[in-house]
């Protein structure tokens, strides 16, 4: 095909390539650079066209053939920002919630004090009137009565980290 010819095809043929691509529902600023792409790339490989009366065609299937490429690097370059994420959900929270139900309403109670509101042992020996020995041996037996609550559950599992830090 001569460079005559192509140009008679593309003068004849943009606005249908557009227009084929507005009806495939491709917005219209989209539709003008894929038919323009398009019509340069035939331009470029005009001597593989054996037929110059399927131009028309050809060049239309690499319209609609870039434009969907186009989409495809769209999907894969997209914000992560953009999108949806999973609600945070606070597992410790859980198991803690789940750990201390299974403790008695005194160990709950000395255990949440200590640990959870950070109180200090000279607080919780105030507030119970008892001596900070006394708080101190009863937060241990908690604890030891916890570690086994929870070992029995998940042999797996060695709480190293209940160790007294009082």
């Amino acid at each position: 095909m001569t460079r005559e010819e192509y140009g008679i095809k593309y003068k004849n043929g943009y606005l249908r390539t557009v227009n084929l691509l507005l009806s495939k529902g491709v917005p219209e600023d989209q539709a003008r650079e894929a038919a323009q792409a398009a019509w340069a790339r035939g331009w470029e490989r005009r001597d593989q066209l054996r037929d110059p009366e399927k131009t028309l065609v050809w060049v239309n299937s690499i319209a609609m053939n870039h434009y969907r490429s186009g989409l495809r690097k769209e999907t894969i370059n997209e914000d992560l920002s953009q999108l949806p994420t999973l609600p945070q959900i606070n597992f410790a929270a859980i198991d803690v919630h789940r750990m201390l139900s299974q403790c008695s309403s005194g160990e709950r109670q000395l255990l949440a004090k200590r640990y959870l509101l950070g109180w200090e042992i000279s607080e919780i020996a105030q507030q119970y009137g008892l001596s900070e020995t006394a708080v101190r041996i009863r937060l241990m037996r908690a604890r030891r009565s916890l570690q086994r609550l929870v070992e029995r559950r998940s042999p797996e599992i060695h709480f190293h980290s209940f160790k007294a830090s009082a």
